[in-house]
């Protein structure tokens, strides 16, 4: 993974250099070569924050977190008066990065500044939770630079019915007829790796406008994988009238396995 161990690096090495009240907009780095953006921002007690676009995949990472003990954690995000946000997170090869299954409303929000509060869950002693209060810089170009890299756009109305989804990602009134089944990516050597996909349903059950919120490893094939499986699912009304048009979120974890007897088998959940 080690998309995540390169952005590790370079917060790592700004931390020292970089105070909140000082900084007018986030850094940014590029490497052309790689098709790779990165806007980040540091702060004194530890914490850095990213995004990221490498080759069209995007992502906000949070890094300088208590080790985390699986490969999800949970996070409770708000911003300045706001109420706080439960979020699912994704933990990286350094488990002390967090990775956002909804990165570009996250970075629309990071954009304007602010305080931000983080609470881990008991991450703190004795199980109790951990919060850090950061004042973001706001972002006039930086967190735009690494949307645009990727296509995402700075301002989108479905912002507010993702955010307004439950964590199995179905509005109330739907349910899976036909679940999504992807397959391994074929070729790859990662063990391990995960994607979301966001669709639009239709009134036959069918999904449309599917796109990848987010993936890892970024160069792992999970996003195209879970996106390639939307063709033959479908959904209906869990009280069997008409389908409306709703947006729907799902997430797959991919897991390499090894057996004793046939070898590696590939699964993916």
């Amino acid at each position: 993974m080690k998309s995540v161990l390169i952005l590790s690096a370079t917060l790592a090495v700004a931390l020292p250099a970089l105070a909140q009240d000082t900084v007018a907009d986030w850094d940014v780095t590029r490497d052309p070569d790689r098709k790779l953006t990165v806007a980040f921002t540091a702060f004194d007690n530890g914490l850095a924050i990213g995004t990221r676009c490498l080759n069209n995949s995007f992502q906000v990472l949070i890094n300088g977190l208590p080790p985390a003990t699986g490969e999800i954690r949970t996070l409770k995000i708000a911003f300045e008066d706001e109420e706080a946000d439960e979020q699912r997170w994704n933990v990286g090869e350094n488990r002390e990065v967090a990775i956002s299954d909804y990165p570009s409303p996250l970075a629309r929000n990071l954009r304007k500044g602010g305080r931000m509060q983080i609470v881990v869950p008991g991450g703190a002693e004795n199980g109790r939770n951990l919060r850090y209060v950061i004042d973001l810089p706001a972002s006039g170009a930086a967190i735009d630079e690494t949307l645009q890299a990727c296509g995402r756009p700075l301002v989108d109305p479905r912002d507010a019915e993702r955010s307004a989804l439950p964590e199995d990602g179905l509005p109330p009134e739907i349910e899976w007829a036909r679940q999504p089944r992807p397959t391994y990516p074929s070729g790859r050597t990662y063990t391990r790796g995960f994607a979301t996909v966001t669709c639009l349903s239709q009134a036959d059950g069918r999904l449309r406008d599917c796109m990848i919120e987010s993936e890892h490893p970024m160069d792992g094939g999970f996003g195209k994988a879970l996106l390639d499986s939307t063709r033959d699912a479908r959904v209906r009304n869990r009280q069997g009238g008409e389908l409306a048009t709703r947006m729907i979120a799902f997430r797959t974890n991919f897991r390499m396995e090894e057996e004793t007897t046939t070898g590696r088998r590939l699964r993916s959940n």
